[in-house]
């Protein structure tokens, strides 16, 4: 993902998911793009930003605490999150936080 999000004016909550890969693809670039499909489905969605070296960051921005325990919720969100924790991160962090102000050109 290259594009910056277009979000609304503050506030809004961000979902910063910072991770460590394990070694080798299993299926993860598939489920990746499906998650970002799923999530642009969800109620209160605002959108993503994405960037991986050795460490990846997605940034997912949403309109409302209650739309983030939807998502979290999501059935097939759970799964993924499951397989995660088994084959595709040695390390991962969530961190939710309120953004009170942007700005950018």
């Amino acid at each position: 993902m290259s594009v910056i999000a277009n979000t609304p004016k503050p506030p809004y909550f961000a979902v910063i998911f910072t991770s460590t890969r394990t070694k080798g693809e299993n299926g993860y670039g598939e489920m990746a793009d499906r998650m970002v499909e799923l999530a642009e489905q969800q109620l209160g969605f605002l959108g993503i930003e994405s960037a991986r070296e050795d460490v990846g960051i997605t940034v997912s921005y949403w309109a409302d605490l209650d739309s983030i325990r939807n998502w979290k919720a999501n059935s097939e969100h759970l799964k993924a999150h499951k397989k995660g924790r088994k084959s595709w991160y040695s390390s991962f962090k969530v961190r939710i936080s309120k953004v009170e102000r942007d700005y950018g050109i």
